[in-house]
């Protein structure tokens, strides 16, 4: 198909995805990182946040904890830590997630501060994988 790339999205639980799209964008370390058709080669590490992709001009999301991309021969291959498409998510749980996290970030006595603050950022992104 012209004018797309083979995208795959992989984590520990296995095969997440595997369409052909038109577009991705990743939470990169230094902000987003957009990807079109016939990028150039790339490895890149990403963060916690959403890969927002389009596939028949609809956008969908991913909620993932970060991972690695690699870009080669029009193929885009995210190995992620953790990979929750958006129409997957329990949106009471990841507010509920993220409601503990802010909650222990008040207190920051006797808690493992970076700990809740991943646990928040994880939270964030589910949330904003599941809403349109």
């Amino acid at each position: 198909m012209a004018g797309t790339f083979t995208l795959r999205v992989v984590s520990p639980e296995g095969n997440v995805l595997k369409e052909e799209a038109e577009f991705v964008v990743l939470p990169g370390g230094n902000g987003e990182i957009g990807i079109l058709p016939n990028h150039a080669p790339l490895i890149s590490s990403i963060e916690i946040g959403v890969i927002r992709y389009t596939v028949n001009g609809k956008v969908e999301k991913i909620a993932t904890s970060g991972g690695f991309v690699e870009v080669s021969d029009n193929k885009v291959t995210i190995l992620a830590d953790t990979a929750e498409p958006g129409e997957r998510v329990d949106l009471d749980r990841a507010l509920a997630a993220k409601e503990r996290a802010e909650k222990r970030l008040t207190q920051r006595e006797g808690i493992d501060v970076r700990r809740a603050e991943l646990a928040l950022m994880r939270a964030v992104a589910r949330i904003n994988a599941a809403r349109n």
